[in-house]
């Protein structure tokens, strides 16, 4: 299984000069746990923001949201992978990474994110089919 039949391709997003409180009402209502954060510049210059990153480097330090841009606590530089890519390599490139998200890229722009949900759901697709290769 290759990780564009699972990838996700509309990526929300938010500008790196965006209050995290902004960020928080983003996902909030889009029922998300990241945002691609678009720093000024050229292709690729990206990086993300998680749940866990406002909840652990924002609140859980009694810092008000409204005071924290987005770009302060966003991780950078962001790892991508090709669409292409089996299922095992995206896994090992999270291990690797220490990223729950990796992003999907092509010709220097990203197309889409793989998750550690989207690849337990291939593991099911994949048992479902009969495949034993992941």
């Amino acid at each position: 299984m290759k990780v564009q039949e699972l990838m996700t391709t509309k990526i929300e997003s938010v500008d790196a000069d965006r209050t995290v409180y902004d960020a928080v009402e983003k996902m909030v209502d889009r029922r998300i746990r990241s945002l691609m954060v678009r720093f000024p510049g050229k292709d690729l210059n990206y990086g993300i923001i998680t749940a866990r990153d406002i909840v652990f480097k924002v609140l859980a330090k009694g810092l008000n949201p409204n005071d924290v841009k987005v770009g302060e606590i966003a991780s950078k530089p962001v790892a991508c992978i090709g669409k292409n890519a089996a299922m095992n390599e995206v896994a090992s490139l999270m291990e690797k990474k220490k990223n729950a998200r990796i992003f999907v890229c092509e010709n220097e722009k990203i197309i889409g994110i793989i998750s550690l949900m989207d690849i337990m759901a291939g593991a099911l697709i994949m048992r479902a089919r009969g495949e034993h290769d992941f």
